[in-house]
């Protein structure tokens, strides 16, 4: 499933979406969750809580996702909102853009959209030239 490291990035887990379940609707959490079973709706973090979100290779999210850090072996279709980190694992699909802060990609990893780096810094302006 996830290596050593994986585990260490995503914390503990609060929440557990088994494989045999089947959730309809948006889910907001705080903590950590993770996926082995469906989830149709949006997934994100409590606004101003640090949430991980992990999701095995049986897990299949249709909706975006937001959370601090996205551990990803699975499906999600819809666009992932990293705003630290995300890791996509070999078996990783996704359909929709990748917004990220840091983003680690194992072999085998597919997107089907883009990658947009997150970018805090605010736009240095030029100097105007005297005149």
């Amino acid at each position: 499933m996830f290596n050593r490291r994986d585990k260490e990035t995503v914390g503990r887990i609060d929440t557990l979406i088994g494989r045999s379940a089947s959730v309809q609707g948006d889910i907001e959490f705080a903590g950590g969750l993770h996926v082995d079973g469906r989830i149709t709706g949006s997934v994100r973090a409590s606004p101003g809580a640090e949430g991980s979100l992990s999701v095995s290779e049986h897990g299949v999210i249709e909706g975006s996702v937001e959370a601090s850090q996205v551990v990803l072996n699975g499906r999600v279709n819809g666009d992932i909102f990293g705003r630290e980190r995300v890791v996509l694992g070999g078996k990783a699909r996704v359909r929709g853009d990748v917004h990220y802060g840091v983003i680690e990609m194992a072999l085998g990893a597919e997107i089907s959209g883009k990658l947009v780096p997150r970018n805090d810094t605010p736009a240095v302006k030029k100097a105007s030239k005297p005149g």
